[in-house]
This record gives C-alpha cells, sequence and structure tokens, in this order.
C-alpha cells in the first residue's frame, strides 16, 4: 500500500474557502484503479496559517503514478492555481510506502487483496 500526503498551509481567515474548494470538487478518483480512499484533514492552528493535508491510499506507489499520468488528475487538478491566495507557499507532498498495518480485531482491511 502507499499513501501520497499534501500538507497546506492555509492562510488565517481563509480556512472557510480553502474546505469548499475540497468538499465541493469532483475529485475523479473513485474509478481509478488502486485507489482505495480519501482523507481531507484539518490540523494544528498556528499564528498566521491553519495546516491542512489530503491524504489518500493506493495499492502501490506504481498505481499512485499513474494516476498522475491520467486525464483524471488533469480534471481533479483544473484550476488548482486559482487558489494560491489562500496559502502560504506552495503544498508540500510527502509519499510512503506502507511498511506495516496494525488494525483492531474484526476490523475490514482496507487494501484490496
Amino acid at each position: 500500500m502507499f499513501i501520497a500526503m499534501n500538507r497546506f498551509k492555509v492562510r488565517k481567515g481563509s480556512e472557510h474557502d480553502f474546505e469548499q474548494v475540497w468538499l465541493t470538487r469532483d475529485s475523479h478518483l473513485e474509478g481509478v484503479p488502486g485507489f482505495i480512499a480519501f482523507h481531507l484533514l484539518k490540523g494544528p492552528e498556528h499564528d498566521d496559517h491553519v495546516l491542512y493535508a489530503s491524504h489518500t491510499l493506493w495499492r502501490s506507489e506504481d498505481e499512485f503514478s499513474a494516476w498522475t499520468q491520467s486525464e483524471a488528475f488533469r480534471k481533479a487538478h483544473a484550476g488548482a492555481g486559482g487558489n494560491k491566495p489562500l496559502y502560504l507557499g506552495h503544498p508540500e507532498f510527502e509519499g510512503f510506502t506502507v511498511l506495516q498495518e496494525v488494525k483492531a480485531k474484526g476490523a475490514a482491511h482496507i487494501a484490496a487483496e
């Protein structure tokens, strides 16, 4: 499994606009091979920004990489440059290969086998 994250430092006062961009957009992810789940996370508040992260789970890094080259990716990110005033700096990407998964007893397995 592969986890892809982007961290966003959202300017104070722009939280609602940032959240609406994400909550009302069509991600075009549902039918993408290898896609498992998406989460939008709201983190700690700082003096000049609030930290947010987008978090996607993929069956593999190769499937994530293929998505970044796809038409679905281009559609999901169309017009993203217009949201620059909401951020301090650029979003920061982080990718992680899952080495271990520990779950509660009886919890469903996330990744498709």
